[in-house]
């Protein structure tokens, strides 16, 4: 599955608007979202992390829904579009990790190495 492309939000980032802002902006794009995750989860504030990377997940799903998605088959890193929720993904299964919830860890890890190795492998 191919997102479409929103380069708003990427150009906003891109200019150094703050993850914040850009999320106003764009609040349905997975690609605030992740940054905000990984932004906090740097701060060591897995709990704020999970919850971006959880919106940001969300945002990712209900766009891949409107793209055809049913719910399996590839969403590939290649795709510029398709990083910003496949970053939310992994900032789940990672805050998810750091929370104890090893069962969402899990699953979340193997939602990303399946819908792109890729990106499993370039996000760790």
């Amino acid at each position: 599955t191919h997102l479409p492309d929103d380069p708003g939000p990427r150009e906003m980032l891109a200019s150094g608007k703050s993850p914040v802002d850009a999320a106003a902006a764009h609040p349905t794009s997975s690609l605030v979202w992740a940054q905000l995750a990984d932004e906090a989860f740097e701060r060591g504030a897995a709990v704020e992390s999970y919850a971006y990377a959880r919106t940001g997940y969300h945002r990712g799903l209900d766009a891949l829904r409107r793209s055809g998605w049913k719910g399996h088959g590839p969403v590939p890193w290649e795709h510029e579009p398709n990083r910003g929720f496949l970053r939310a993904l992994h900032a789940l299964a990672r805050a998810a990790q750091a929370i104890g919830e090893q069962e969402e860890y899990e699953r979340c890890s193997q939602f990303l190495k399946d819908s792109s190795p890729t990106a499993a492998q370039v996000l760790g």
